[in-house]
């Protein structure tokens, strides 16, 4: 079978973009065929052929690129004829759902809507911000309707969806790569940054509103006051630069901002952490609170999306609770 995969951006800056890599060899080793198709790639795959349409390189025309996407009828057009011949077109993401719709309407091919879901538009504070999110939500949704399945990436999801647009899934739950393990060593990660033998908090992911970033750094300040010496590494892409420029006005010498940091260097970030935290407000899933659990960590995370479903080894607070949040920290660093 030949098996067409449209993300927006084939990067490993995005959660998404791994479960497609996942997702792409399990299709290759079942005997399939499989093309990428995206917008933009930093990503290479020994398995796929990957096919990029290209899109606007500053940020801020990439994003209006993307939720404007609609409006390149050519591009559409071109990239739904690059599909002929194929059996099945699985969508990860808007707007290469207006891709997908189009090949089932005019080429009869499957289309398969792979459900990550969008942040609430509420969390962002900034109108602009917010208003982007309402129409981009709106977009992904109406988009995803007339699909001939669909699957999420969890309960949560599962539950967002049906809501939102009345469609029902089958949950799927993204498998952790045996990298990810007890055995891991935390030593480079340690040296490189001075760490010697100080309690050290994690969070790995993007850097944005939703992500409640802001309030990791709050909790982790009223923590430190009970463990001094406690450190907060951020790791991730900063796609937000005012959220990134507040993030760093309010760190104080105890937190690291690594930036973004190769996949295959992330265990070494697991195995140098004494907990994993995460005060994000919004999760489809949330792969690095498996990844940390694989690793052996214990996790404080907001009871917030799919937290229930993912958090098996740690706490979870109520969803905002900064202080709440701070005792969970000193709570589980005093057992270890």
């Amino acid at each position: 079978m030949k098996i067409a995969i449209l993300t927006p951006t084939y990067s490993h800056f995005s959660g998404i973009d791994r479960l497609v890599e996942i997702n792409t060899a399990e299709y290759v080793r079942q005997g399939h065929k499989v093309m990428i198709m995206c917008l933009k790639a930093t990503m290479k795959s020994d398995k796929a052929k990957v096919v990029q349409l290209g899109m606007p390189k500053s940020p801020f025309f990439e994003r209006m690129y993307r939720l404007l996407f609609f409006l390149h009828t050519a591009k559409i057009d071109k990239a739904v004829r690059m599909l002929k011949g194929y059996d099945l077109v699985v969508s990860h993401f808007y707007p290469m759902n207006i891709i997908a719709k189009r090949a089932k309407k005019l080429l009869k091919i499957r289309y398969q809507y792979y459900n990550a879901g969008v942040s609430w538009p509420r969390l962002f504070k900034n109108p602009l911000e917010r208003l982007y999110m309402q129409v981009f939500t709106w977009l992904s949704n109406s988009t995803a309707k007339g699909c001939d399945e669909a699957i999420s990436i969890s309960n949560f999801m599962r539950e967002e969806l049906l809501r939102e647009t009345g469609i029902d899934s089958e949950v799927k739950y993204i498998p952790v790569d045996k990298k990810f393990n007890a055995k891991v060593s935390g030593k480079v990660v340690r040296d490189k940054y001075k760490l010697g033998k100080d309690p050290v908090l994690l969070y790995l992911g993007r850097i944005s509103p939703h992500k409640g970033v802001h309030l990791l750094i709050e909790a982790y300040k009223l923590a430190k006051q009970k463990i001094p010496g406690l450190k907060l590494m951020i790791t991730g892409k900063h796609t937000f630069p005012a959220y990134s420029r507040k993030l760093k006005r309010m760190a104080d010498e105890g937190v690291i901002f690594t930036g973004f940091v190769a996949d295959e260097k992330l265990p070494g970030l697991y195995g140098a952490c004494s907990l994993y935290t995460t005060a994000s407000l919004w999760e489809g899933y949330d792969i690095p609170v498996v990844e940390a659990q694989a690793c052996g960590k214990k996790v404080v995370a907001f009871d917030a999306g799919s937290h229930k479903e993912v958090v098996k080894k740690g706490l979870l607070v109520k969803s905002g609770d900064v202080e709440g949040f701070s005792k969970a920290i000193v709570r589980l660093l005093h057992k270890i």
